[in-house]
C-alpha cells in the first residue's frame, strides 16, 4: 500500500482526493499544523502528521516513511512565500527519496510571468518541484465546476436563478469538477511509467456563461440566467460576503482573485480551454460533463455542501 502525504487535505480540493486515495487502496496521511482539524468530520479516521509548509525541517520530518506527496495548496499572494513553499516540498521529497510529487496548481499557469503574484508564485512552486530531481506530475486545471456550489455563488443560483461569474460573455471555459482533478492525481500516483511533466486538464467541453446557465437550468429544472460580473464587481462582492465591507484593499486577497479573471478576460484566445485529446494520450480518466456533474447537485439547497467540513478544520482547537 502506498503511503501518500497529502498537503491541503482539509480544503475543498483535498476532500475528494482523500476519498479517491482510499478508494484506490492507498493510505493518505494528512500533513497539518492542527492535528485535530478532522475531528467530528467524515475524515476523522484519516491519519495526520504535524507539518508546516513554511518550515523545511517540519516538512522533511512529515515526509519520512512516505512514498509520495500529493499537494493542493492555498493561493499565496506573495511570490517569495510561494517560492518558500515549493522549496520545502521539494526538500521533503528529495530528503526522503520519495517516488513522486503530484501537485495540483488549482488554476491555469502561464508559461511566463504575468505580474500576478499568485500565478507567478505557482510558477515558483513548479520550478522547485521540477528542479528537485524527484519524478513529478503537475496538474494545471482550468476552472472548477465546484465554484458554482460554494457559498459565494450557490445562493444566487438557488434563490435568484442567477449564475454570476467574473467571466466576460465570450470567455470559453473547460470547467472541471474537483472529483476529476482528484482522479487525475491518483492515476498519476498509480502510474509508475508516467513521464514527469506539466499536464493541463479541464472538462470535455469549453462553454461560455450563457451555455453554462442553460445546462444549470436543465439540471435544476428551472430557468437560470448568466450574469457577467467585472472582476472588480466580483472582488467587491467577495469582500462584502466575507468581511462585511465591499471595499477591496489594493494587492489584498480579493484584489488578487479579481486579477486572475482580469487576465483571463483580456487574452485574445481563452487560456481556459482544455485539449481533451492531449489529456487522453496520457490518462484513462474521462472528465465529467457539466450536465452530468450538475445533475448530482442539490439545486434546492443554497448551502455549500463542503462548508461544514472546511469550517471544522479551520475552527478546531490547537
Amino acid at each position: 500500500m502506498k503511503k501518500i502525504l497529502v498537503i491541503g487535505g482539509t480544503g475543498d480540493q483535498g476532500h475528494p482526493l482523500l476519498h479517491r486515495l482510499e478508494k484506490a487502496g492507498m493510505k493518505p496521511i494528512a500533513a497539518q499544523r492542527n492535528l485535530q482539524a478532522f475531528a467530528g468530520t467524515e475524515f476523522e479516521h484519516i491519519e495526520t502528521v504535524s507539518a508546516d509548509i513554511y518550515d523545511e525541517a517540519s516538512m522533511i520530518a512529515a515526509a519520512k516513511g512516505m512514498d509520495a506527496i500529493a499537494a493542493s495548496l492555498p493561493f499565496v499572494f506573495d511570490r517569495e512565500k510561494a517560492a518558500e513553499i515549493g522549496k520545502n516540498i521539494a526538500a521533503a521529497a528529495k530528503a526522503n527519496n520519495l517516488q513522486k510529487i503530484v501537485f495540483n496548481t488549482s488554476c491555469f499557469v502561464a508559461d511566463y510571468d504575468n505580474d500576478n503574484p499568485a500565478h507567478d508564485g505557482r510558477r515558483e512552486i513548479e520550478a522547485a518541484i521540477i528542479g528537485s530531481g524527484v519524478p513529478y506530475a503537475i496538474f494545471e486545471p482550468k476552472v472548477f465546476m465546484d465554484n458554482m456550489i460554494r457559498s459565494w455563488n450557490k445562493p444566487s443560483i438557488v434563490q435568484n436563478g442567477i449564475f454570476a461569474y467574473p467571466a466576460n460573455p465570450e470567455l470559453l471555459i473547460s470547467w472541471i469538477c474537483l472529483d476529476d482533478v482528484a482522479a487525475f492525481m491518483v492515476e498519476a500516483l498509480e502510474k509508475d511509467d508516467l513521464p514527469s511533466g506539466r499536464y493541463a486538464i479541464g472538462g470535455p467541453e469549453p462553454l461560455v456563461g450563457d451555455q453554462v446557465a442553460e445546462i444549470l437550468s436543465e439540471a435544476a429544472g428551472k430557468t437560470i440566467t448568466f450574469k457577467s460580473l467585472t472582476p472588480d464587481e466580483f472582488a467587491s462582492a467577495m469582500s462584502l460576503l466575507v468581511t462585511g465591507s465591499a471595499k477591496v484593499e489594493p494587492h489584498g486577497l480579493y484584489y488578487g482573485m479579481a486579477s486572475f479573471y482580469r487576465f483571463y478576460n483580456d487574452q485574445p484566445v481563452s487560456p481556459l480551454i482544455a485539449d481533451v485529446e492531449d489529456m487522453a494520450t496520457h490518462f484513462a480518466t474521462k472528465p465529467t460533463s457539466l450536465l452530468e456533474w450538475a445533475r448530482r447537485q442539490d439545486w434546492t439547497d443554497p448551502s455549500d455542501p463542503a462548508l461544514a467540513t472546511r469550517m471544522a478544520g479551520m475552527q478546531a482547537p490547537g
